[in-house]
């Protein structure tokens, strides 16, 4: 009785996969070469109907991916690009190469990071456990499309999974700088001082912690100097008079204890270091 269900299903199998070549075959394979996958309508029918070799039915869509998306000669192959890639992570939801890669695809040649997140999004929920993905995503949004607070959101995701590398939260500490979200930025920075073990990763943190101070304080300065000149007509001739006009309770100073450096004529104040010379 299995036998001849199985013979069935096989024979059911080859029917509609014949049908669905007599259909593609129809297409000029000019136009779309070797691109029958596309009209497979998902990944789930795909692995039925291959009877339990879906992880080799998904290296071989792999394969034949890579050779489709490095014919130049195919303007419109970037359309189906998360569609193809969703059949293999369909075939195969544990196989991780084919979420990266389809990525940078999406990246580096269609030039779409909004594609990149979303391969990337469902290779995290297919694989939780896998901070890689979320880490690669806040990479390509602050880098390509310079979304700092869409990167802390990605950053974010990555360090609360384990086995997540140091490097996130540095990561994720920088672009809360970027996003201006200096009250985050100084408090991972500053757990990255604490914890740190090795003495060049906390010289990295001690210059950005200089640097968040510092963002922090000149904002302070500036619109104490602006107040100072709205009340008074002119710039204070120093620092201290934002003190004695009660505009200040005091005037602060640089991570190293340092005052800041101030031009009366101009109003303008700066950091008496530059961040990463220190």
């Amino acid at each position: 009785m299995k036998k001849s269900l199985l013979i069935i299903l096989l024979i059911l199998s080859c029917c509609l996969f014949m049908g669905l070549k007599i259909i593609t075959d129809k297409i000029p394979r000019s136009k779309v070469p070797g691109a029958s996958i596309i009209y497979i309508p998902s990944g789930k029918y795909l692995k039925h109907a291959t009877f339990g070799y879906s992880s080799l039915m998904a290296d071989l869509v792999y394969i034949w991916a890579i050779q489709y998306y490095s014919d130049y000669s195919i303007a419109e192959r970037f359309d189906n690009l998360d569609h193809i890639f969703s059949i293999i992570a369909e075939l195969d939801p544990l196989y991780l190469d084919p979420y990266e890669m389809g990525a940078i695809i999406a990246v580096y040649e269609a030039r779409d990071p909004y594609l990149a997140f979303k391969v990337l999004d469902r290779g995290l929920e297919k694989n939780p456990d896998q901070w890689i993905f979320p880490y690669q995503a806040g990479h390509y949004a602050a880098s390509t499309i310079k979304d700092y607070e869409l990167a802390q959101q990605y950053y974010k995701k990555a360090m609360e999974i384990e086995g997540a590398p140091p490097i996130v939260k540095r990561l994720y500490a920088d672009a809360a700088f970027k996003d201006t979200d200096y009250q985050t930025s100084w408090q991972n920075w500053l757990e990255v001082y604490q914890t740190a073990d090795d003495e060049r990763i906390k010289k990295i943190a001690s210059n950005h912690l200089y640097q968040v101070r510092s963002a922090l304080d000149l904002a302070q300065l500036e619109d104490a100097i602006e107040k100072y000149r709205q009340r008074y007509g002119q710039f204070p001739s120093n620092l201290d008079h934002l003190r004695s006009a009660g505009i200040l309770v005091s005037v602060p100073k640089d991570f190293d204890e340092n005052e800041y450096i101030y031009n009366p004529e101009t109003g303008e104040v700066e950091s008496p270091s530059k961040w990463w010379k220190r």
